[in-house]
């Protein structure tokens, strides 16, 4: 998706967990085409500092995406409200599973009850790969079964049919975007962070969770943010979920293989332990024909994606 098609200079916009890795983003993006840009973050996972490029330009609201009344202050007078915030960590959903669906499934709930009161256009909700569950083919098109196998795809998919709901009974537009496994810059943790992390620290050794054949479809930021974009202006995006994903499977011990050899110029002995994460699925690999019907595609190749992580790592490791 061309970034210049898009002009949001008549737009107020909130965009929910805006102080997050992708948020942050997002929130770069819309400020960039000229909107009237709020954010709303508990900084319960985001940081401030992930705004700082755009700082004089935002109306940042601190407060928890639970609190009803914190929510409706910040849609009042918007037009367009991404709605980013969440728990997005799969083992902290196993853990407490109730502080999951709370923020997850309740939150959405609080977001789209002030949407509905404020009038707003159009609620794009960032939904997850999660809620498909162990997949039963791939790739992964929209029209999969919904099985969800952790409580963080089981609050997803709450949050993702209760939006839809929301849609049919009061009249409001709510699509709905389905994030296979975004990666770049302010990601301070999963998969790829983890392996820089233990490669700047050993590059004789990289250990790797589960098998190593975990195989995932990674998908650069700013393609992710593209896709939430065209969910958010397209007249075609209301009213059903869309997929977004890379295009080149790539499993995690290639991923590794990957990265040791482009970036530390050795060959370290890359181990698998067989511990998986909790709820963690084995293929993710998504269809993204539905998607590129918006005119979406993903742009960024894994090479170049890694490489400005890599930049950002090193320019903000301590």
């Amino acid at each position: 998706m061309e970034s210049g098609q898009v002009d949001l200079s008549d737009a107020s916009v909130l965009v929910t967990g805006g102080a997050g890795f992708i948020g942050s983003h997002l929130a770069e993006y819309l400020v960039d085409r000229g909107a009237a840009v709020t954010v709303l973050d508990d900084l319960s996972a985001g940081d401030r500092r992930n705004l700082d490029a755009v700082a004089d330009a935002v109306e940042f609201v601190e407060g928890d995406v639970r609190d009803r009344e914190t929510v409706s202050t910040a849609t009042a007078g918007q037009d367009l409200v991404f709605h980013l915030a969440a728990n997005a960590h799969v083992p902290t959903s196993v853990e407490e599973p109730r502080h999951d669906f709370e923020v997850n499934a309740t939150g959405t709930q609080a977001v789209l009850k002030a949407g509905v009161d404020a009038d707003v256009d159009r609620i794009v909700l960032a939904s997850s790969a999660a809620v498909y569950g162990p997949p039963q083919s791939v790739p992964i098109a929209e029209s999969h079964p919904l099985d969800p196998v952790s409580p963080y795809g089981a609050s997803k998919l709450a949050a993702e049919k209760l939006g839809f709901a929301y849609g049919e009974t009061y009249d409001i537009d709510v699509s709905a975007l389905r994030i296979f496994n975004t990666y770049g810059p302010r990601q301070p943790r999963y998969v790829m962070y983890d392996f820089f992390r233990k490669l700047e620290a050993d590059p004789s050794e990289l250990a790797m969770l589960g098998s190593g054949e975990q195989v995932r479809t990674f998908v650069y930021v700013s393609d992710t943010v593209a896709a939430l974009v065209a969910l958010g202006t397209h007249p075609d995006a209301v009213g059903r979920p869309f997929n977004v994903g890379g295009t080149e499977p790539t499993s995690i011990r290639e991923l590794a293989e990957l990265m040791a050899e482009r970036f530390y110029d050795g060959e370290p002995n890359v181990r698998a332990t067989g511990d998986p994460k909790a709820g963690d699925i084995e293929r993710l690999v998504t269809d993204n024909s539905r998607i590129r019907e918006l005119g979406v595609e993903p742009t960024v190749p894994l090479e170049t994606g890694l490489d400005r992580l890599y930049e950002w790592f090193v320019d903000t490791e301590v």
